[in-house]
């Protein structure tokens, strides 16, 4: 039984604006074409399978292509969970016709744990394969609100609601399993911040919960899982020092911070008695280049990306004691007649740093929401004492706002 592990596709992501659906499109045809030759037997996807909860017409035509050509193959699997950026009701729409072409989607916590319990059955339809198909748990769902709750108390509910749910999925596919008589993997999937995982500045991974940075550790998914596939993080990675608990990244550099962190799947194999685990490169398929220094170094830089035919997309970052008013000029006269574009241009100008006494190294781009809140905090001179709790209540309303289903009536 051979697994492939991914997640947070984020189809219909735009980059300063750039659309990406090219990028997407090759990923999946990638994607497919290694499914096919390496004869995977099942595909995880483990959350944000688009970037928002209204995907546009041409994002999900682009899932749907290409979940249409692996139903076309020969007896694959396919279990899709919602992440935080997708709508529970958007990906659940189509699950009963999507369950007969072997496609299993979870869009949000179930009534009865049974129910997010998919069991895989090979071409002699005898169950080789049992997942915990857990989607993103959102807060109503692990949580009941109380009045006069700390912040400490919210967080614990939320920990062990979290806990609980897995532990009651767990059981289920264990009872299942039971009824076997043989020995078959459980496999468990997920979409949440484990403690001690990695990100990267800019990498656009929204908080979960409200509260501190709530990041929950290993011991709260039952240790008897055999495999634990995750999603949220960007970065591929083990958690807690397991082979078998991963996050295994997004596939596209999400900003130009991921430009050089190599993107993969992970191939989950159980043909012997525990599973082994290889990583798989995902090409990289549009150039993403960050450029900086001074006005020399820079047009030097992309003389020689247009002597190499690039076609790269580019974050040019000036760093020069010149106040160069005219950057962007000089820049669309440097890359004219190529297929080189510009998407961000960040100017850390030294003279406009001195008369303006701000950080320059800071723009507006580089903030989330929770940034600008305590800038405003600051501008209003509002007093220490007081920002823990006026934090914590922007922090719950932003919550429930990320967590609203727009698709659902």
């Amino acid at each position: 039984m051979k697994i492939l592990h991914t997640s947070d596709w984020h189809i219909g992501r735009a980059l300063y604006g750039r659309k990406r659906y090219e990028e997407f499109e090759a990923f999946l045809n990638w994607l497919a074409d290694f499914i096919e030759s390496e004869d995977i037997d099942v595909l995880l996807v483990a959350g944000d399978v688009f970037d928002n909860s209204t995907p546009s017409n041409r994002a999900q035509e682009i899932y749907y292509r290409f979940l249409n050509r692996i139903a076309a193959s020969s007896n694959r699997h396919v279990v899709i969970t919602a992440g935080n950026h997708d709508s529970p009701s958007f990906l659940n729409a189509p699950r009963e016709l999507l369950k007969f072409l072997n496609i299993h989607v979870v869009g949000c916590a179930a009534e009865s744990p049974e129910n997010e319990v998919v069991m895989i059955a090979g071409l002699d339809g005898d169950t080789r394969l049992i997942v915990c198909a857990i989607p993103y748990l959102r807060d109503r769902d692990i949580r009941t609100a109380e009045a006069g709750e700390s912040i400490e108390d919210k967080e614990r509910k939320i920990i062990e609601g979290i806990r609980s749910h897995y532990r009651m999925v767990y059981e289920a596919a264990e009872e299942k399993r039971s009824r076997l008589n043989k020995p078959v993997p459980i496999v468990a999937m997920g979409h949440l911040f484990t403690a001690g995982g990695r990100t990267i500045d800019g990498d656009g991974v929204r908080e979960l919960y409200i509260g501190s940075l709530l990041h929950v550790g290993t011991d709260i998914f039952p240790e008897q899982i055999d495999y634990l596939a995750l999603g949220h993080l960007h970065i591929p990675q083990t958690v807690g020092g397991s082979d078998f608990i991963r996050y295994s990244g997004s596939p596209l550099p999400i900003g130009f911070g991921e430009a050089r962190q190599e993107k993969s799947v992970f191939l989950v194999d159980f043909s012997g008695n525990a599973p082994t685990v290889t990583t798989v490169p995902i090409p990289m398929f549009q150039e993403l280049k960050t450029l900086r220094g001074d006005w020399p170094a820079i047009a030097r830089d992309i003389e020689e990306l247009k002597s190499e035919g690039s076609n790269a997309w580019l974050e040019i970052v000036y760093e020069g004691d010149e106040i160069a008013g005219d950057l962007r000029e000089r820049l669309d006269e440097a890359i004219e007649g190529t297929g080189i574009e510009i998407l961000r241009v960040k100017n850390n100008r030294v003279l406009e740093r001195a008369m303006s006494g701000m950080d320059v190294d800071e723009t507006l781009d580089d903030l989330d929401v929770t940034d600008v809140f305590k800038r405003c905090l600051e501008s209003h001179e509002v007093p220490d004492d007081q920002r823990p709790e006026l934090l914590s209540t922007y922090q719950e309303i932003i919550a429930s706002f990320n967590e609203q289903d727009k698709m659902a009536e």
